[in-house]
């Protein structure tokens, strides 16, 4: 099969790549990504020769370059994973996550519709649902809770999934939504909080942890979720959206904690900055029905998972150290310098 993978230069999409070729070794991947800050095409430099792998800087949100590409790849499978997906930057410039989010994932399903793939598979996210008190350990998002978002981009993602469930149902296109939590491991830009705390553990810098750090996230190995996309691809049900979640709650603190841990740092680097605005409390997917259907679970346990991400970051400074200078510096001073 020909697969089109949309963000395939980015944390999770070039995973997926990685994981694609290797247990499917027989099918054709199309990587399609703008390489915006988020997309470093020196994370798919090893693969970039393989004669069953092509990569494509486009735009997806560019419809005569979306429509030329699946004219000449007739693709099988489309997994959109290009989104503009950071927080922090969504509350600063909401309308590029509009447009990349939104736009982009309508102009990916009319070509799918056009040229008639056989699976469109859109990834979204557990923010989707909003947040869940941290009193309430019992309770935990569904396939079934409503959306309720709380920031500009999660509520961009869940336009996106509104949308692909209309083209669903209104133009029968084959489509399959998955909602992660967290991810965490090899290739993460260094804006996110685990290498963020890595990175500047290594430099003894401070580290930046929003309002006391107790916020709960449920941490997914990036590998677990890879794996989930691809049963959902070949077992998924078509018009069905599926939870991938990692039964790995933490708290922000507590994870800080760990990787000074891990790398002999001192707590005392760890700095409480002004929260974020609208700052969900606690995140946490029952993954039963992937589970059930699939027969998908994670397979990472965090202690072990975190270990592996922090030795790869500390093997491969040659991947991130360029991206921590020039355009991300200033972006890093502008978010943390002054709270």
């Amino acid at each position: 099969m020909t697969i089109i993978i949309t963000g395939g230069a980015g944390f999770i999409g070039s995973n997926f790549i990685y994981y694609m070729l290797n247990a499917h070794p027989e099918d054709r991947l199309l990587c399609v990504d703008k390489l915006t800050y988020a997309g470093n095409l020196s994370t798919l430099a090893p693969i970039m020769d393989k004669p069953n792998f092509r990569f494509c800087k486009a735009d997806i949100c560019d419809r005569e370059a979306v429509y030329a590409l699946f004219e000449e790849e007739k693709p099988d499978i489309v997994v959109n994973f290009a989104a503009e997906s950071h927080v922090d930057r969504s509350i600063e410039t909401p309308d590029i996550f509009l447009q990349t989010n939104i736009i982009g994932t309508s102009v990916m399903m009319d070509a799918s519709r056009k040229y008639g793939v056989k699976r469109y598979h859109q990834v979204s996210t557990d923010e989707v649902y909003g947040d869940l008190p941290l009193d309430r350990p019992d309770l935990f998002f569904t396939e079934e809770t409503p959306i309720h978002t709380s920031s500009p981009y999660s509520s961009s993602k869940a336009g996106a999934d509104l949308l692909a469930m209309a083209y669903y149902r209104t133009y029968g296109l084959p489509v399959t939504i998955s909602r992660c939590s967290n991810n965490y491991g090899p290739y993460h830009f260094p804006e996110k909080l685990i290498p963020l705390m890595i990175i500047n553990a290594l430099h003894d810098k401070p580290l930046p942890v929003y309002g006391e750090g107790i916020n709960v996230r449920d941490w997914l190995y990036v590998e677990d979720h890879c794996k989930a996309i691809d049963l959902i691809l070949h077992g998924g049900r078509v018009g069905e959206v599926y939870n991938i979640g990692g039964h790995n709650e933490m708290r922000n603190i507590d994870i800080v904690k760990l990787i000074c841990k891990e790398l002999g740092k001192p707590e005392s680097l760890i700095t409480f900055v002004t929260d974020r605005k609208g700052h969900d409390m606690r995140y946490a997917i029952d993954p039963t029905k992937i589970h059930n259907e699939l027969g998908w679970l994670p397979e990472t346990r965090f202690a072990e998972g975190i270990k592996k991400t922090v030795r790869w970051y500390l093997d491969n400074e040659a991947w991130w150290q360029p991206i921590i200078s020039g355009e991300y510096m200033d972006y890093y001073e502008k978010m943390y310098g002054n709270r």
